[in-house]
């Protein structure tokens, strides 16, 4: 088993031989972890965990008992398991399967709740542990890698609060109360993004949190993620990562080298800040910056 450091937690690789391997995450601060693993002979014995539990399985098939009943999950299906709901688990096809699943302490699905309904909602159980739904299986895909790299606490708590109400709102039995999310009015909603743009902009090299964000609108960090995103048209991350983009930019326009721009516009690392600049801008950081150098520096007003 090997063992390195990420930004923001502790990632183990086991690979046991035989096609099965596992890479385990675990939060040092909060009740998160996440694997993500194949599995050809591995058979897990009857368990249980104190979180819950949820998986999207990527390929092939795992099939296992749980409430006294047998359950297959095949490629682009959900798994949803209860705090302490006993299960076992193994392949159900020849090749394996592989999947990504995360386990979430009810306090940090408390918060979440907590926040988008102002703590009137009451904790969610799930009847079926197999759901097909491709929103949710999309939610979980994208929270995982968040958990496990370096991503900006912006992009881990908005795409945990994503997975987490897709859960509960879409298949829990109990959810998050009757009344729905909280909502601004227009005016408030304006003024809330504003606020958030405004510490976005003066603080754009800070790891910024969710909550930063909701303190200086004044509202909840969900409400304020809705305001943002109505007002703007994109997640809060997303015009962080943004104003790290354009002084990027500036960067490579002033001569600098990819992997200097990269570090000094806050990018985790240049591969990072390589993609998300062709995702952007449709060229590479390379292209860029020879197609600024031709130009020349730009003509004194």
């Amino acid at each position: 088993m090997s063992r390195r450091g990420t930004g923001d937690g502790a990632e183990s690789a086991d690979h046991a031989g035989s096609g099965d391997w596992a890479r385990y995450w675990r939060d040092p601060d909060r009740p998160l972890e996440a694997m993500h693993a194949h599995f050809e002979r591995h058979v897990f014995h009857p368990h249980s965990h104190d979180a819950y539990s949820f998986a999207v399985t990527e390929s092939g098939a795992q099939r296992f008992t749980c409430r006294g009943a047998g359950h297959t999950s095949a490629a682009g299906m959900v798994m949803a398991f209860n705090p302490d709901d006993p299960h076992d688990g193994e392949s159900a096809s020849e090749p394996g399967f592989t999947y990504r699943i995360m386990h979430i302490g009810p306090d940090v699905v408390r918060e979440v709740l907590d926040d988008v309904t102002d703590g009137r909602g009451a904790m969610p159980l799930f009847d079926r542990p197999v759901v097909d739904d491709p929103v949710l299986a999309r939610a979980l895909r994208r929270l995982h890698p968040a958990l496990v790299g370096a991503a900006d606490p912006l992009v881990r708590e908005e795409r945990l609060s994503a997975a987490v109400e897709a859960m509960v709102r879409r298949n829990a039995r109990r959810g998050a109360g009757p009344s729905g999310p909280r909502e601004l009015p227009v005016g408030a909603q304006t003024r809330a993004a504003r606020r958030a743009r405004d510490l976005l902009t003066v603080s754009w090299d800070q790891p910024l949190t969710a909550q930063d964000l909701a303190a200086a609108a004044g509202c909840s960090r969900f409400a304020l993620y809705r305001a943002f995103r109505a007002e703007y048209g994109m997640a809060p991350s997303d015009f962080q990562r943004l104003l790290r983009l354009r002084r990027a930019r500036a960067l490579l326009t002033a001569g600098h080298g990819a992997a200097e721009a990269a570090t000094a516009a806050g990018f985790a690392d240049q591969a990072h800040f390589h993609r998300w600049f062709v995702r952007c801008f449709g060229i590479t950081p390379g292209t860029f910056r020879r197609a600024a150098a031709a130009a020349g520096p730009p003509a004194a007003p």
